[in-house]
């Protein structure tokens, strides 16, 4: 190839990783892995130089010496724009005008794919070649080629920060050159020999070594190992993927190949907000802010901790008492004074109550809750409304028809793996409807009434007291479930509001402000059959959650939380609907002050709630349809997010039709709702 002299490989390298800090510098027999990979490349027949493009740091000149070493160089350029760093390398080894590039996880970088990948580049008289578009090869196999000119003319172009961060994305972008792509037969695009954390680098040793300790292995030896050790090698993301994830979007889809479900909370899972776009994971947060795994800084006017947090995240004195109770050792065989001056609080808050029992989680406590009414009253029936956990006694309600919990929060809640003897024993009725729930009274021989006192809609006062009074009559027991709606607009239960106080009552969520912690109060005649039922757990009697609970308690009393959250909802409530009329989008607002959301009556909700988290999600606001308050959103963050809203609804509004809508998300979360069957 007469050409041959005028190629150089630039490799992309240093020690500062993130994932897996000095990985270029770990070793396999003796050899730091940016060794493995200079000697393999310098295998190349057409390569005549071979640069490693880096930047200046105190770890980074460690690669001086190995480069020395193997007769290469380094090139230290600039440390975030790696664009420039390519285009300022270039113009350093200017006689060259065809540029290779590898990146330096790449250790086991194939000299024969490299020089194929190379030839194929020559052959087709092409501007930009990979074995990439689309990928055949493993990924750690992965080899670019471009003419110098190409380099030069996207760096000039280049705008965007992902484009300086990543060189080629915006090469193969350009509809005016001539792009190629070298692939073989089968495909090997599943299998990943790239290393990334520090077990893929035991991955990459344990090849080596099952390969007679040979740095030299041959491609198709690793495809001939790979397909015999597919579980172990498999890519957890696909090829083309990468690039485009943050590090929260990568770890979420190697969750889902590992973790059960993919997480442990459904209500975090990050395809219910943006799929492959959505931050997915926090490293800090503090108030209302909360930083990825990337230290990039959003606002959230969203979740707050899924109800979490009236009082922000992080808060200082609640954390203190938390930290003191750290130091002081969390369980023993002794149980914790704690427990007993938080139930005090609690008994205090709700005098009509007589006992506490404490767990750490809205399901646990909700399942305490039947069980008791159920051993108080020899009784099995119970009738619901809301939602109320993920046990077997709930989802009952879904084995006679799979559609009864679909009004009650979640829709499409599958009964699989519930006994099919439950089949009778729960059934729903619906907030206010006071002749639904008398006719489910007159039917079966109900232990219980469980509502859960408010979420989106309001709850009529006449409702509540008449049922009240039908529990009463019918010695049902009445069974409240605040472990949303506690605290929120009253110190105590929203029951409050009512004047009607019930048998149980429940509350979670914000009680332990971000600290597990959760509390059942009831009277005495119900309480007391804890001893003819056996009810424990070993972490319901921790520490940290009732001196969580009780220093969020004594916070939430001294600023009155209840009263300024409140007030943040109605005024969060005024301007969606002052935006909405502005821009005559027909929208639905409801829910309890502190925990408002709207919806659009329009078919196509699902595509505007998506193209709004998208929108704010490039201003560094976490948001979807429903904020849950807390008592740091202040003025200043309110009037920031409904200018941003104002923009977006302005956008809705000008849109001519759903599907121009549809066409302005991005093009990664429409792949992934076309592959869930979304649209």
């Amino acid at each position: 190839m007469e050409n041959k002299k005028k190629i150089i490989a630039f490799i992309q390298a240093r020690a500062e990783s993130e994932r897996f800090p000095n990985k270029i510098f770990y070793k396999i027999n003796n050899l730091t892995l940016i060794e493995i990979l200079l000697k393999r490349v310098k295998k190349s027949k057409y390569l005549k130089k071979i640069v490693i493009l880096t930047y200046k740091s105190k770890k980074n000149k460690k690669l001086l010496s190995i480069a020395k070493r193997n007769n290469c160089e380094v090139f230290f350029g600039d440390e975030n724009n790696v664009l420039k760093r390519f285009y300022t390398a270039s113009k350093r080894f200017s006689k060259f005008n065809q540029i290779l590039r590898i990146t330096g996880d790449c250790t086991l970088s194939d000299p024969e794919i490299i020089d194929e990948v190379i030839y194929n580049h020559y052959k087709t008289n092409s501007d930009f070649t990979s074995n990439v578009n689309p990928a055949t090869f493993p990924d750690g196999f992965d080899v670019e080629i471009f003419k110098k000119k190409l380099l030069v003319e996207t760096y000039k172009k280049s705008k965007s920060k992902f484009d300086k961060e990543h060189v080629t994305p915006l090469m193969r972008k350009n509809n005016k050159i001539k792009i190629s792509n070298y692939s073989q037969k089968n495909d090997f695009s599943k299998y990943k020999i790239s290393v990334d954390e520090f077990d893929d680098y035991k991955k990459i040793k344990y090849l080596i070594k099952n390969n007679k300790n040979d740095i030299f292995v041959n491609k198709l030896k690793i495809m001939n190992f790979l397909k015999k050790n597919k579980n172990k090698f498999k890519s957890h993301f696909d090829y083309n993927l990468g690039s485009r994830l943050s590090k929260g979007q990568k770890m979420w889809i190697k969750s889902q190949k590992i973790i059960a479900g993919g997480n442990m909370f459904f209500s975090k899972n990050p395809d219910n907000y943006l799929p492959k776009l959505w931050p997915s994971y926090f490293s800090k947060s503090k108030k209302c802010f909360l930083w990825d795994l990337s230290n990039k800084k959003y606002t959230d006017m969203c979740l707050m901790g899924v109800g979490t947090n009236i009082l922000g995240y992080a808060n200082q004195r609640v954390d203190k008492k938390v930290l003191d109770t750290i130091n002081k050792g969390n369980m023993t065989t002794l149980n914790c004074p704690e427990e007993v001056e938080f139930s005090e609080k609690l008994l205090s808050i709700n005098p009509w109550s007589d006992k506490v029992k404490l767990a750490r989680t809205g399901g646990e406590l909700n399942s305490i809750a039947i069980r008791l009414a159920r051993a108080a009253t020899n009784k099995t029936k119970i009738a619901i409304c809301g939602y109320h956990g993920w046990h077997d006694w709930y989802l009952a309600a879904n084995l006679k028809n799979e559609n009864n919990l679909n009004n009650h929060l979640f829709k499409g809640l599958k009964a699989k793996g519930i006994p099919r003897e439950l089949k009778n024993t729960i059934f729903t009725f619906e907030n206010n409807n006071f002749k639904q729930i008398q006719n489910l009274t007159q039917k079966y021989d109900l232990a219980a009434i469980k509502l859960e006192v408010t979420r989106n809609n309001d709850t009529d006062i006449k409702f509540v007291k008449k049922l009240r009074k039908l529990a009463t009559e019918k010695k049902i027991i009445l069974i409240f479930d605040e472990c949303t709606s506690g605290f929120r607009e009253t110190f105590g239960g929203i029951h409050k509001k009512f004047g009607v106080n019930p048998d149980l009552a429940l509350f979670g969520k914000s009680i332990g402000n971000g600290y597990p912690i959760t509390a059942l109060v009831g009277k005495d005649s119900i309480m007391e059959h804890c001893k003819d039922t056996f009810i424990s757990s070993t972490f319901w009697s921790d520490r940290i959650g009732p001196t969580a609970g009780l220093a969020t308690l004594h916070e939430m009393e001294r600023l009155k939380s209840w009263n300024r959250i409140s007030a943040i909802g109605n005024k969060i409530k005024r301007n969606w609907k002052k935006i909405a009329y502005n821009h005559k989008l027909d929208i639905s607002i409801q829910g309890i002050s502190s925990l408002p959301n709207f919806y659009f009556k329009n078919r196509n909700n699902l595509i505007y709630k998506t193209f709004i988290t998208q929108e704010m999600l490039k201003k560094n606001i976490l948001s979807t349809m429903a904020i849950y308050v807390c008592i740091d959103h202040s003025d200043s963050l309110l009037k920031r997010y409904f200018d941003s809203l104002n923009d977006i609804f302005y956008k809705i509004s000008k849109k001519n039709s759903d599907n121009e809508l549809i066409d302005s998300l991005d093009q990664i979360v429409l792949d992934d709702f076309k592959r869930r069957k979304v649209l």
